[in-house]
């Protein structure tokens, strides 16, 4: 192991991330903000009532099967989405049925809880669709996707575990920032934001690849089961409950307060995050109640009941070791039972792993350009490409996102395909922003990407209020704290990419003005290399 084994940490810790780093950033930022998904449908949905009317879950159920007799009396199946806190603040329906072909749909509708009637709303991707680009990446198969964000996520692994071990000092350098010092400086910000949520990067990484393991590692289930025997698998796995075929007798539901009850009786207040109703109407009718995520290992408990005579056939809350480990892991990446402390904190340790990939990319190039700077030699063809697509990406995929709002307030409401527009919206944005380094000079559009991102998050609030009746002017004295914190998040980060592109310029300034030093005076301050043992 040439050079010890903290080189060659050094080593695998870069290789490990840079050649998937564009990816990792993606894949964290859209899944940051994936916490806050429920406040941004309700944000790109402004034709909903503001604030939903409070609304019990028993009284949420049944306004729900009202509105499915009436439209899907006749389905297979309804699903039912009471109202569960913060990510199910109305009552959501479902129900399958049939296109004229004949292939399988499913249709769904959000309720108005005063009149039972669904709402009509804007077609829009909304905050779920944002949330689920971290790992469908949008235009990619499905399979495809998901092995490149394990590809990715393995070597994020990789990537932190050579991380701790290459910085010997690693608490030093957490108190450790050298303003002004070019590389060392970007050292200092990639340390720190590293260090300071490590346990939380870790956890995430780690249990986003368990959220995939049967797809990773399904010749280990084949291997036991055979191809055909899948469903077997997951259905012994998983205790899913076993539905019997409709018989023809009709009959009616039990009454669901009953069923309520006994959900309430095993878990506490509001227990219901999903109702699903299988052959409702008919003698051999189930009600299976799936719990609401109070913890991590409440992922997954759920209740079958005879949804003719309302008897509990069974209640899987008993699960073995491994599978509880499973719904643990899955619940903490999720993070579905958070409150709002947790939930921002959730969020804020998203955007410092979010920065420690963004920092680790740009301190790339920062050595190596750096080593070049004494002799005055210009940076070899690759590594000024992975400049700039470190631009386009560390801020051009922020200003993509603006872009997505921009479009959910701009584009027709009664446009075709409207809610595809606004994700294309989003890379076409980003595609333009990673041309931009190509047609400046790197520090430029540094510059110009910052400012540009500060102005599109920063008149937000400003188009809102210009399009929409639910400006901050309303929200606020309102209550909607979680429209009026849409609308006040982007102030902020408007703010702070300005405050980052003013920083970056008077940088640009001090660099000038200490080139034009005369001879034997330092030009640029910290331009001396890192050792090669540091990180990046």
């Amino acid at each position: 192991m040439k050079g010890g084994l903290r080189q060659s940490m050094a080593w695998l810790h870069t290789w490990a991330g840079l050649p998937v780093g564009w990816v990792l950033y993606f894949v964290f930022l859209t899944g940051t903000l994936g916490y806050f998904d429920s406040e941004i449908d309700q944000w790109m949905r402004p034709e909903a009532s503001l604030p939903p009317p409070a609304l019990s879950q028993v009284e949420g159920l049944a306004l729900a099967l009202a509105r499915l007799e009436q439209v899907a009396a006749r389905a297979p199946r309804w699903t039912v989405f009471p109202p569960s806190g913060h990510d199910v603040p109305h009552v959501t329906i479902s129900w399958s049925t049939v296109d004229a072909s004949g292939r399988p749909l499913r249709r769904s509708e959000t309720l108005d809880a005063t009149t039972g009637a669904p709402f009509r709303t804007r077609a829009t991707g909304g905050g779920q669709t944002l949330y689920q680009l971290h790992y469908t990446l949008h235009y990619l198969p499905s399979a495809t996707a998901r092995w490149l964000v394990g590809i990715c996520s393995m070597l994020m692994l990789v990537a932190l575990v050579s991380g701790v071990i290459t910085h010997k000092k690693i608490l030093a350098d957490f108190f450790t920032f050298r303003p002004r010092q070019g590389q060392r400086s970007w050292l200092d910000i990639h340390n720190l934001v590293g260090v300071t949520a490590l346990p939380f990067h870790l956890v995430i990484t780690y249990s986003g690849l368990v959220f995939f393991v049967f797809t990773y590692m399904a010749p280990v289930v084949d291997a036991t089961y055979g191809r055909d025997g899948r469903d077997r698998f997951f259905d012994e796995a998983f205790r899913n409950p076993d539905i019997p075929p409709p018989v023809g007798a009709p009959a009616p539901l039990a009454p669901l307060v009953s069923l309520y009850d006994e959900a309430v009786r095993h878990w506490g207040e509001e227990p219901v995050r999903v109702a699903s109703f299988y052959n409702p109407g008919d003698r051999n009718a189930r009600v299976v109640f799936t719990r609401t995520h109070v913890d991590p290992v409440s992922n997954g408990g759920r209740m079958v009941f005879d949804g003719a005579t309302g008897e509990l056939l069974d209640r899987f809350d008993r699960r073995t070791g491994p599978m509880v480990v499973n719904h643990a892991l899955l619940g903490l990446h999720e993070g579905l039972f958070a409150g709002p402390v947790l939930r921002w904190l959730y969020f804020l340790t998203g955007l410092l792993g979010t920065a420690m990939i963004g920092t680790g990319l740009v301190l790339w190039t920062a050595k190596r350009k750096a080593k070049l700077a004494p002799a005055g030699g210009t940076p070899p063809a690759a590594v000024r490409v992975i400049e700039h697509l470190n631009v386009g990406t560390v801020v051009g995929l922020p200003i993509g996102i603006a872009a997505y709002f921009w479009a959910n307030r701009l584009l027709p409401v009664g446009m075709a395909d409207r809610a595809a527009w606004e994700v294309h919206a989003l890379f076409l944005a980003w595609l333009a922003m990673l041309a931009l380094p190509w047609l400046r000079p790197p520090d430029r559009a540094w510059h110009d990407s910052l400012r540009l991102a500060a102005c599109a998050y920063a008149a937000l609030p400003v188009l809102n209020a210009l399009t929409t009746d639910q400006h901050l002017g309303v929200t606020i004295p309102a209550g909607a704290w979680a429209l009026a914190g849409f609308d006040l998040v982007s102030l902020a980060t408007g703010l702070g990419f300005g405050v980052a592109a003013v920083v970056l310029r008077r940088q640009e300034v001090a660099v000038a003005a200490a080139e034009r030093l005369p001879d034997g005076m330092p030009a640029v301050s910290g331009a001396t290399p890192l050792p090669e043992d540091a990180a990046g």
